[in-house]
C-alpha cells in the first residue's frame, strides 16, 4: 500500500517553483524520485530533497498545473509539513508575482505585499 498522498496546486511554472526552492535552500532535482515510507518512490518532474527520508515532489497535469507529491506522514517525521509547504508556496507567489511584473516592463515598479489573516 503506498503512503504517497496527492494534493492539487495552483502552482504552474516549473522554473519559478525550482527557484523558489532553490532560494529556500531546498536541493532540487528535476524528473527524479521522490523518497518515500519504507524505500517506496514515485517519479516526479521536480523534486524538493529533504533533509531526512522523504521528499516533496510536484507533476504536472495536462491543463498545465502541478501536483504535490509526498509521503506527507514521512515528512512530518522532521518538518513541520503545513509550515514547509505554506513557505514553499509564498516564496512561489512572491517570485511569480515579481516575473509577472518585470515581463510587464516594470522593472522599477515598487511592488508592496499585503499579507492578510
Amino acid at each position: 500500500m503506498s503512503h504517497f498522498s496527492t494534493l492539487r496546486t495552483k502552482i504552474t511554472d516549473a522554473e519559478i517553483l525550482i527557484a523558489s526552492l532553490r532560494d529556500l535552500g531546498v536541493t532540487v532535482r528535476t524528473n527524479a524520485d521522490i523518497r518515500g515510507y519504507n524505500g517506496q518512490h514515485v517519479r516526479s518532474d521536480i523534486v524538493a530533497v529533504l533533509e531526512g527520508e522523504y521528499d516533496l515532489g510536484w507533476s504536472r497535469n495536462s491543463d498545465g498545473s502541478f501536483d504535490l507529491i509526498a509521503d506527507l506522514w514521512g515528512v512530518a517525521k522532521k518538518h513541520n509539513q503545513t509550515e514547509l509547504i505554506n513557505s514553499i508556496n509564498q516564496k512561489y507567489a512572491v517570485n511569480k508575482t515579481l516575473a509577472t511584473v518585470k515581463q510587464r516592463g516594470l522593472q522599477n515598479a515598487n511592488v508592496k505585499l499585503v499579507v492578510q489573516k
